[in-house]
């Protein structure tokens, strides 16, 4: 049986985001050893894990809005190049300034792939696959974040930690090039999907209007359900942000794990995070088989799992042994790393098809503000405050303030309303 080929677009998207969090996570496993070389404050630690999202959140918008213009396929192409560029750049760094400066350039890179990746979804899944179809390219990401450990870990400890940034680069140029041969921005216009395919792909869908234009951003800022999604995914990307930048170098200084065992143990987390994504989309589509009700399946999804996860990252600051908190905080990653996905699949019904890569680039990137923040505050608070405990209750406070924002402020009626976007478009 011929395999259809939207499943090979969805297996660069997911091999896309699996090198992504590999190149991201490879700063928090050296950091320890990064902190040795260049003599870090917990307080510098922090500035240099923020500066990364300075870059990627202003492009996350940059990215979603390009990705409406010239489509997926060349905004992928660039921004893996780049970033794998400015990951190999790493290795050269000489002190606290030059990593920020490269740390910045880094995050731009990265900054459109989720709204990118969004987007191309969008074009080649029929509504009926999209939850699950995102939640295996999001899958990507944990186990990125998995591999990192034990492959940035051995190779720091054997050939140094800057031998480890310029291996991860290799990949993500190895697959820059794949990439710009297999790829199409739409399956209408691939040569290699089938006419049955397309129909399935379709599902009854009209096809663009020739007249029709990318919405404007200026009209996007006026949906307030986008900044309420927005403020909660800062909700969620917070935690996510804080576990990936910080939870390796709390293991080490509160938990005293070696060097070696936090290369290994901080990448369970990851390997649940992982199912989680895939678990989001799988349950998202079923609840939605099971209901018919679009947005409802998407909503509870969110809301449930946030607030638990949020729980359990309270309680992982809190308890004794490293083995307590490494199996809190895998529970909440799995749970706050499912809802993820619905925050996608959630905004492809609140704003027109022409309108999905800059929604979901200006929803990324306001709630990756996060990553400015997070960071930099959980170092304030670990040095000046009340130390680990009271940053894990920040991180886990803020997600189930999250998962009330989307319960008592997106509407069943969101999705009705989303013709009214389309209203906004410049007449030809």
């Amino acid at each position: 049986m011929k395999v259809r080929y939207r499943w090979v677009i969805l297996a660069f998207l997911f091999s896309a985001m699996l090198i992504n969090y590999m190149d991201r996570a490879a700063l928090s496993v050296a950091m320890p050893f990064m902190t040795k070389d260049f003599a870090l404050s917990p307080t510098e630690k922090g500035l240099i894990f923020s500066s990364f999202f300075i870059g990627y959140a202003l492009f996350n918008v940059v990215g979603g809005v390009l990705s409406d213009r010239i489509g997926p396929k060349r905004v992928f192409s660039w921004s893996m190049a780049l970033w794998s560029v400015f990951c190999g750049a790493t290795a050269g760094v000489f002190g606290v300034g030059s990593l920020f400066a490269v740390r910045v350039l880094f995050g731009m890179g990265e900054g459109p792939i989720s709204a990118t990746a969004n987007k191309a979804v969008h074009s080649w899944f029929p509504l009926g696959e999209r939850a699950r179809a995102i939640g295996i390219n999001q899958a990507g990401g944990p186990l990125g974040g998995a591999l990192a450990g034990p492959v940035v870990g051995f190779l720091a400890l054997t050939t140094g930690w800057r031998t480890a940034f310029v291996v991860v680069a290799v990949l993500g140029l190895a697959w820059t090039l794949a990439w710009h041969f297999v790829a199409a921005d739409d399956p209408r216009t691939s040569p290699h999907v089938s006419a049955a395919e397309r129909a399935e792909i379709l599902d009854g869908a009209a096809p663009p209007s020739p007249s029709a234009r990318p919405v404007p951003l200026s009209a996007l800022l006026r949906r307030p359900v986008i900044f309420v999604m927005a403020f909660s995914l800062f909700c969620c990307s917070y935690n996510q942000f804080f576990f990936l930048t910080w939870f390796p170098t709390f293991l080490v200084d509160a938990k005293k794990l070696s060097l070696s065992q936090m290369s290994v143990v901080a990448s369970v987390p990851w390997l649940l995070g992982a199912l989680g994504y895939i678990m989001g989309g799988v349950l998202i589509d079923a609840v939605f088989r099971a209901t018919g009700r679009r947005l409802f399946s998407r909503k509870a999804v969110l809301v449930l799992f946030l607030a638990l996860g949020g729980a359990c990252v309270a309680g992982a600051g809190s308890v004794e042994t490293a083995t307590q908190s490494v199996t809190l905080m895998s529970v909440a990653v799995c749970f706050i790393m499912l809802t993820s996905t619905a925050y996608w699949a959630l905004i492809q019904l609140v704003v027109p098809g022409e309108a999905v890569g800059g929604a979901s680039g200006l929803m990324h990137g306001l709630g990756n503000v996060s990553g400015i923040v997070g960071p930099a505050l959980t170092g304030w608070i670990v040095q000046d405050l009340g130390g680990y405990a009271a940053a894990f209750h920040v991180a886990g406070g803020l997600a189930v303030a999250g998962a009330l924002s989307v319960a008592f402020l997106v509407r069943d009626a969101a999705a009705e309303r989303a013709g009214h976007l389309t209203a906004a478009l410049p007449r030809p």
